[in-house]
């Protein structure tokens, strides 16, 4: 399919740049892919969507505050953006840099809250590898001095909300540089509701990367290249969708990243294997999803890698419908936006 096969028209003022009052409080759109159904509500009715026994599996990675200030050693300012740590590498990440004039291999970073970088040999244009040296704990000096990373289409500067709300309710696993924003809705309310509805909640990390906004540059989609992102599936979320799958139960992912991570990992015979590693999964129209039989999303942006997955699953022209109504009806877009789920 072509790039253009996946345009729509947006209004900027569409694009949510700061988060509702509270996370419950967002538009809720529901698709039904069998009868081709659309409906609007309140978030919080998402709860009548769900029966029992019923798999949520959601996505636990956590968003490090990933962009620093700081000086290059010969005094000239510098912004590093920390994409992604090299494994088997302490502290050493791949990363993105923005100054006047680009530091040279061996040159020192000053970053703040005692943390220094190196620059190392390595890394494919545009991203850059920086060693980092601190005084204290890594992490915790940069909870204390880096800012939390925006997507571009958000037109400000972070601020102390944002350490709350660009945060899942159950981000545990430290590595995201961007939120899995479809969990951004749930409250330990709505979680404990769906428990006691007889829904099972499992949980997988996938570090969400930078690719999830990078545009596609090729006019062909199957030629776009996701970039590559660790994951971790446990053994008892696996045995969980395993189970679920077997007895006919529905399995909800909750965004597009537990999509792919779940898509990624399932074998030849249709079972998921526990495990740990990286997955570059590019999931377009014509993929045949094994897994996942519900999707919970928020509303994506045009000729986008996100948008692509979502038609895959509805199909492109009730998604392309869907989002017709979605700006009609005055719907926010993306990361602080509302919620969509695709049944």
């Amino acid at each position: 399919m072509r790039l253009d096969d996946f345009h729509f028209e947006l209004p900027e003022e569409q694009i949510a740049q700061t988060p509702p009052p509270s996370r419950e409080d967002a538009r809720l759109m529901t698709l039904s892919r069998r009868g081709g159904a659309i409906r609007t509500g309140d978030f919080p009715e998402i709860l009548d969507l769900f029966v029992e026994g019923d798999v949520l599996v959601v996505n636990d990675t956590r968003v490090i505050p990933a962009r620093l200030l700081g000086n290059k050693e010969s005094g000239g300012k510098i912004e590093v953006f920390l994409v992604r740590r090299l494994v088997g590498e302490e502290e050493t990440w791949a990363c993105l840099t923005k100054s006047s004039k680009p530091p040279r291999t061996g040159s020192r970073l000053i970053l703040g809250g005692g943390i220094e970088g190196t620059m190392v040999v390595g890394g494919d244009a545009p991203f850059r590898h920086i060693r980092f040296d601190c005084e204290g704990e890594f992490h915790a000096a940069l909870e204390q001095v880096g800012r939390i990373p925006l997507p571009p289409y958000i037109r400000r500067e972070d601020g102390p909300l944002d350490r709350d709300r660009y945060q899942t309710v159950f981000a545990r696993a430290k590595g995201a540089v961007a939120a899995p924003t479809a969990g951004l809705h749930f409250t330990p309310s709505i979680l404990e509701a769906l428990r006691k509805r007889g829904v099972e909640i499992v949980s997988l990390t996938l570090h969400v990367g930078l690719g999830t906004f990078l545009p596609v540059r090729v006019d062909n989609t199957r030629e776009h290249r996701m970039h590559e992102e660790t994951y971790h599936l446990p053994r008892a979320t696996a045995e969980a969708v395993n189970l679920a799958k077997e007895e006919g139960r529905r399995v909800f992912a909750l965004g597009t990243t537990a999509t792919r991570t779940l898509e990624h990992a399932v074998d030849g015979s249709g079972r998921l294997v526990p495990g740990s590693g990286t997955t570059d999964i590019f999931i377009y129209p014509g993929f045949n999803f094994r897994i996942v039989d519900a999707l919970i999303t928020n509303f994506h942006l045009p000729r986008s890698t996100l948008l692509m997955l979502v038609s895959a699953f509805a199909g492109r022209e009730l998604i392309l419908e869907g989002y017709r109504r979605a700006v009609e009806e005055g719907f926010r877009f993306f990361s602080y936006g509302d919620c969509m789920v695709i049944l």
